[in-house]
């Protein structure tokens, strides 16, 4: 039977859910370079999901599309609904829940990061079942780099424009970081790119992928529910990590 939720109807999700997690992709529309579609970090969060979905028992939903992108408002097509926003829907989406096992929030937008943190502090203050991961990369390539340009190549080749591929701002990230909070991403790159995307290539996608998979599984199942032992020490998805990609 298919893992996504969009495919189900309520009387199979009903025998499904007591037993499963709900892996919610939470992305964004955001530029992503002259040759990234808009689409990357809800792909990228959509197939993490898909294939958490093949590894346990977990029901896929359908992503959140949009998130807190205002750092790429200086790129025409950007969408934002900001930090409070995306806070609020996710808190009002795990409350809706409540029946299955668990919520497992996969976001690859860094901008997401604050808000699905907040999120989750709601929500275990309210015993509520949620555990929050984000994949990771390296600090010289966190925006439409070689990193999210392999994994596309491995996910959606056509809609890469690999021929328009050129390097851009490959600035550590936390020399960046303030730039980026002040004035925007445009303030720091003019082609949108944090990162060197020439020569990537779907194997190397390919691999990044399944090392992402791997992290996830192994977050998922390393997961101690928030009920047992005074939460004891929180593991490492508890909290969404560092931002790696965006």
């Amino acid at each position: 039977m298919t893992a996504r939720l969009a495919d189900l109807t309520w009387p199979e999700v009903a025998e499904l859910a007591p037993r499963s997690l709900l892996a919610v992709p939470v992305g964004a529309t955001e530029q992503h370079g002259p040759h990234l579609p808009f689409t990357v970090d809800t792909d990228i969060a959509a197939e993490l999901c898909d294939r958490l979905a093949q590894e346990r028992p977990v029901l896929v939903a359908p992503p959140v599309t949009y998130g807190s992108s205002g750092e790429h408002a200086g790129f025409p097509g950007t969408l934002s609904i900001g930090q409070e926003a995306v806070e609020h829907l996710l808190v009002e989406l795990v409350r809706s829940a409540d029946a299955f096992a668990g919520v497992v929030l996969v976001s690859a937008h860094g901008g997401n990061a604050e808000p699905v943190r907040r999120t989750i502090e709601t929500l275990r203050a309210e015993d509520r079942r949620v555990l929050a991961w984000a994949p990771t990369g390296r600090p010289d390539d966190t925006h439409a780099g070689r990193t999210e340009t392999a994994a596309m190549l491995a996910i959606r080749p056509r809609a890469v424009r690999l021929e328009r591929a050129e390097r851009g701002n490959t600035t550590p990230l936390p020399n960046l970081i303030d730039t980026l909070r002040a004035n925007g991403v445009r303030a720091a790159t003019a082609n949108g790119v944090l990162g060197d995307p020439t020569g990537a290539t779907p194997e190397e996608g390919t691999r990044i992928l399944t090392a992402w998979t791997k992290s996830l599984t192994a977050t998922v199942d390393a997961w101690t529910p928030p009920d047992q032992e005074e939460h004891q020490a929180e593991g490492p998805g508890d909290r969404p990590s560092g931002g790696g990609v965006s």
